[in-house]
């Protein structure tokens, strides 16, 4: 009998036009994830993928795959040949083994899938006639309940069969990679590593771009960026992260251009830097923490003027999303509180009191006239650190 990790995968990765490719590359993910922990084999069965482990490393398997986008769900399995007496020999050691663990689990019912439909019994016979062969063993101790019962036990038949009781929650998604690579521009708030999350969720291979302002923001506040990199890691197996100060291109804002224009203003050098680094390293698209309305930059007109110096499209998945939302999401993927630490950022320094709610890409431009636009970004540039985060290092 073999220990199996069963990984479900998402019904937009099985019935998708690129199904092949996607499975191909849940696979070379869940051996990049495994690769220092071990295992046996993988393969793809009838829907699923089966990873044969070592029982001595399950805890960590398990802990590794549920970073792998693709896969909705882990059932930890036995396998065995397929031979109905087998089965009903090995259900009933199985279930034993489960009260010994549970035992104040009262109720059951049976859930059989017969892939391999050359299979004798169908699903429901198998159901039914496993379900008999557990009410004459464990007579008195268990009863059937269709509805609320204490457990399910899983049948999968397939080449082979499948006992397994739990189904561990993952993120679904698309494999990772399989729609090319983004730049995120991650901030040491609540928002932008959610974003990063959710556009990694879809396939995207994303990378992180820092602005600081030091001395004027604090080590600190660049550590606590780096440690939110270093969760988002976990997700995406590898992170690089561009670090860049800002502050001389601040200051010349400050010193040239009206200050309620100062943020926005930042913001279009900041996606400027983006775009360099974009060209440089192969990224096509940036992605933001940006939510409509949330703060006066991110207005439809303080978008428009960011989206006007874009040469990459530019995704917001947060963009209609309300902000217990948003810090739901942070609280599940493990950001939320290394963003909630209060130290500040680069947004914080020449704050106006009163930002520009309505900015005009006309406007921008004016203000912008007067600047040397491709010195103060050759001297920001001038600042580039990189720094590579990889996911064992923080798992």
């Amino acid at each position: 009998m073999k220990r199996i990790l069963s990984l479900s995968l998402g019904e937009v990765v099985l019935k998708g036009a690129n199904r092949r490719y996607f499975i191909r590359r849940i696979i070379q993910n869940i051996e990049s994830s495994l690769s220092d922990v071990g295992y046996i084999d993988i393969k793809p069965e009838m829907g699923k993928i089966q990873v044969e482990i070592d029982p001595a490393v399950e805890a960590t398997a398990i802990n590794r795959l549920r970073f792998v986008f693709g896969i909705v769900y882990i059932s930890p399995s036995w396998a065995f040949e397929k031979d109905w007496d087998r089965l009903k020999e090995e259900t009933v050691n199985y279930i034993g083994r489960l009260l010994e663990e549970q035992p104040e689990y009262k109720t059951f019912k049976v859930v059989a899938k017969r892939s391999d439909k050359a299979f004798f019994k169908n699903s429901q016979e198998v159901n039914m006639d496993l379900g008999g062969v557990i009410l004459d063993h464990f007579s008195g101790r268990l009863a059937v309940d269709v509805h609320e019962p204490d457990f399910y036990l899983y049948v999968d038949i397939k080449n082979e069969m499948y006992l397994y009781h739990k189904k561990i929650p993952t993120y679904g998604g698309l494999p990772l990679g399989t729609n090319g690579k983004g730049l995120l521009l991650l901030s040491g708030g609540i928002d932008s590593p959610v974003a990063g999350f959710l556009m990694a969720k879809r396939g995207v291979q994303v990378d992180a771009l820092h602005f600081h302002s030091y001395p004027f923001t604090s080590p600190q506040a660049e550590e606590k960026v780096m440690n939110l990199a270093k969760i988002l890691a976990r997700y995406v197996v590898k992170m690089n992260v561009y670090s860049v100060n800002l502050l001389p291109i601040q200051k010349e804002l400050n010193k040239h251009c009206p200050p309620e224009e100062m943020t926005v203003l930042s913001r279009r050098f900041m996606m400027r830097i983006a775009n360099r680094l974009a060209d440089k390293y192969g990224y096509k698209s940036v992605i933001t923490g940006e939510n409509l309305g949330q703060v006066a930059s991110q207005t439809i007109d303080g978008l428009t003027v960011m989206n006007d110096v874009a040469e990459r499209i530019v995704f917001r998945p947060l963009i209609g999303m309300d902000k217990v939302d948003i810090i739901r999401w942070a609280e599940r993927i493990e950001t939320y509180e290394t963003s909630i630490q209060p130290y500040e950022d680069c947004c914080t320094v020449f704050l106006p009191k009163h930002p520009s709610l309505r900015p005009t890409v006309e406007d921008m431009e004016a203000s912008e006239a007067n600047l040397d636009i491709e010195a103060m970004l050759d001297a920001s540039m001038e600042t580039l650190k990189i720094t590579t985060i990889r996911a064992k290092e923080n798992r």
